[in-house]
Parts: structure tokens; sequence; C-alpha cells
């Protein structure tokens, strides 16, 4: 009879149906789903199944035999010659796990949305609408009156002096890391150690080497570094903000080395504990790049972020990006225009701080009798120091109650730090509250 194979034909695609039959019959062979000596459907059964001529599931056959995927046995039909052998290679690798929709993420990047200002956001798409695009591609930089707001907005929550001609409009923050790579001599970046991934990866993916700095520590070495990266507001992901001289130490290596230091400014803003930190280009605008994202303060599925570069390196800068035209999508930055300039972003930072500074509290009670925390708890995560196996069982219990939670040995590189990293922006207050029952229920155990 041969094996039931799960073929179909598509009289809309232009392809003739044999050729159809044969590329999935041999897709099947390929991926082990049909494995040599496998016999194959006799071309009158297939027809008859498929509705098809049997002239079709000849030619089908025939081009298969005449690649020797199939062989013709006197009579007994068609039979698989070439392919996977054995039990094992008779199903495709799997496939890493990927988080199901249905799943809510409690990681270290997933920010309180308040629904309260979606009108807000509507509007800014309306304008965006009404609004007449450039005819080319526009200002390297971004969008002048965009420019004009950030500049504004840097001086005043985060101590910032720059021009709008200072600001460059980018596409998140790995990308504006990606933009000042490609205009760095040459040499490693260094990284805090455990860090945020997305950086190290699109460091080496622009062909350096990462080097690892332990976040915990002073730095005092930047010999033979590009640059060094750093998170000093808010460290991501321990939650510990620099010491004022240890940020003096850092720039005094830097210079001594010649290196950039790069600070992301993530969620500075989020702080409710102290008033938000200064930030570190406030101490030397010649050797720190400054980058900023709106994936906290409004959506991170906006992709919207900022680079203010030191004076060296801005007019190369310019000229990458004029060449590139790697800016962000003008729509994108027109509709984030009117909720800045309306006050829409000031307003939900403040909303999203008091929810932020409620919902702390209840994960440190919850979580404090099994676990230590890394760092102060800001913005909208918290760590805590743990062992891994137990670390590994408080994650597995999440996952299975449809939470997601990080381990923190995920953001290490060579520190031997073990834990979890605990969002609170993502959930609402009621999933919040199951999701710490599961936690504190698995790490009970003993």
């Amino acid at each position: 009879m041969g094996t039931s194979l799960a073929l179909s034909v598509d009289r809309d695609d232009p392809r003739p149906l044999g050729v159809q039959l044969a590329d999935q019959v041999r897709r099947l062979i390929v991926s082990g789903h049909l494995g040599t000596g496998s016999r194959v459907p006799s071309t009158r059964r297939l027809a008859a199944d498929l509705g098809v001529s049997r002239a079709v599931a000849e030619q089908a056959w025939d081009q298969l035999r005449a690649e020797g995927w199939l062989e013709a046995r006197q009579g007994s039909g068609s039979w698989v010659a070439a392919g996977r052998t054995g039990p094992a290679a008779t199903r495709p690798a799997p496939r890493p796990a990927r988080p199901s929709p249905d799943l809510v993420m409690m990681d270290a990047g997933t920010p309180w949305i308040d629904r309260r200002h979606d009108a807000a956001w509507r509007r800014a798409w309306r304008e965006v609408a009404a609004a007449t695009p450039p005819r080319g591609y526009g200002d390297p930089r971004g969008l002048p009156a965009l420019r004009e707001q950030l500049a504004e907005r840097l001086g005043r929550v985060r101590g910032l002096t720059v021009e709008p001609d200072d600001v460059a409009l980018t596409s998140g923050t790995t990308a504006g890391l990606r933009d000042l790579l490609t205009v760095l001599p040459a040499g490693p970046v260094a990284l805090e150690d455990p860090g945020y991934r997305a950086a190290v990866r699109t460091v080496v993916a622009s062909g350096r080497t990462a080097l690892d700095l332990p976040a915990t520590s002073p730095v005092t070495d930047l010999d033979g570094v590009a640059a060094a990266y750093v998170t000093p507001a808010h460290q991501h992901p321990l939650g510990r903000v620099m010491p004022a001289a240890d940020r003096f130490t850092l720039l005094d290596s830097a210079r001594r080395a010649r290196a950039l230091v790069v600070e992301d400014d993530y969620d500075s803003e989020f702080r409710y504990d102290v008033a938000p930190v200064p930030a570190l280009a406030s101490l030397d605008p010649a050797r720190v790049a400054y980058l900023g994202t709106a994936s906290k303060s409004v959506l991170p599925s906006l992709r919207l972020g900022w680079l203010v570069a030191p004076p060296g390196l801005r007019e190369e800068l310019l000229a990458h990006r004029r060449t590139t035209h790697d800016a962000p999508p003008w729509p994108v930055q027109r509709a984030f225009l009117a909720p800045l300039r309306d006050g829409y972003v000031d307003a939900v930072v403040r909303s999203a701080r008091r929810a932020y500074a409620e919902r702390a509290p209840r994960v440190v009670a919850a979580l404090s009798p099994y676990a230590e925390l890394a760092g102060p708890v800001a913005g909208m995560y918290s760590t805590w120091l743990l062992p891994h196996d137990r670390a590994v069982r408080a994650r597995r219990a999440a996952r299975e109650a449809g939470f997601v939670v990080n381990l923190l040995a995920d953001y290490c590189r060579s520190s031997p730090l073990t834990g979890l990293v605990v969002g609170f922006g993502g959930p609402s207050d009621t999933e919040l509250d199951r999701a710490l029952e599961v936690l504190v229920s698995a790490l009970a155990q003993r």
C-alpha cells in the first residue's frame, strides 16, 4: 500500500501540479519525516487520494526517481532511495521554545502601560495622518521638531545641556550602539557583567571582542579598549546606582585610555526611592555617548531612541547616516512628537512611577524571606540572589503557571552570580499577586 503522505495540490499555484507534489515529497525526505526504505503510495492511489489525473502523479514520481530520491522495485512499487535513516532521524530537530502569546512577561524590560492615556496616543497618530511626509529621507539626525523637544527634555529631566542638532534619533538603544561602533577606532568593547544581553550581542555581531567589566567593582583600567558600555543610573540587571566616586574613576580611566564611555540611560526616570540620578554624560560630555529610549516610557514596540554623541564623533556619525539612511521611520518619529510636546510622556512617567512604587514593596515583602536583594529596587524589576537550583525551580514553576521570569545567570558571562530577575511592569495587579504566590511556593520548598 505504501506510507500515507500529507500531500496537497493548490490549483491557484502557477507551478504544475506534478512539480508541487515532487517538492512536497522532497521536503519530507530531506526533513527526515520520510526515511530511507519507506514505501510511497502508488501513482494510482496518489491520484485517487488527491483528485488529480494519474499522469500528474506519474510526473512527480518520475522526477523524484530521476533525482535519485525514489527507486522503483519490480512488482512492489516505489521506495525512498536516499534520505535519513534511524528512528532519531525521522523527526526534525526540535526548535527552541518561544514564549506563548498567553504567557505573562515578568522580565526586566516589559513596562506598565497606563491605558488611560490611549486617547492621547490615538490623537498622535491622527496628526501623523494629516502631516506631510518629507520628500526624501529627511535629516539624517531625525525629525528636527522632535529633536528640539528631546533636547529640552534631556536638559530638564537628565541635566544634559544639548542643542537639537546634538541629538540623533535611533531605532532603539542597540541601533544607537551600532551607530557608535561604526565610527569608533578598532578595539574591543568592555561591557558590564552581568549586563544587558542585547548590547553584548550587538558588540559581538559588529566583529569586536566583548570584554567583561565586573558590574559591582570600580573601573580602573580601560587600556586597549575602544569603548566601555555601562548603565550607571540603574545597573542592568543588578539595580545598583554607580557611586559618585566610581563615576569619576570610570571617566578618569576612559580619558587615560582615550576610550569612549557609552551610557545606556534606559529607565532612570522611574526611580521612586530617590530623585532620578543625573546622567553620567553631564560630567563629561566630551567623553560619554548618551543613549536614551522610549521603550520603557511609552512602548517597547515603538523602537525609538536617541543618541547624544561626543562632539568629536558627531560629524563622522552624520556622514555615516547620510550614506546608510539609518534613521527610524518618519511616521514613528512624527507620532512620538505629539505626546512629547503635549506632556503625555511626562504624564505616563509619573503614573508608571506611582504604579512601580506601589508594586515594589509587595514584591519585596513576598520574596525577601527566601532570597537576597541584589540592589535597590527601582524601575520595573527587582533582582534576587539565591542558589541556582532554587532559582531554576522557581522559574519552572512560574512558567508552568503562565509567567515568564528570567534567571540572573542568563545575564552573566564570567560572573558567578545566580538568582532571579523579577519584573513587575508587565502583569496586572491580579497577575502579579498570583505570580508571587507561585514563586513563594516554589522557593519555600527545601
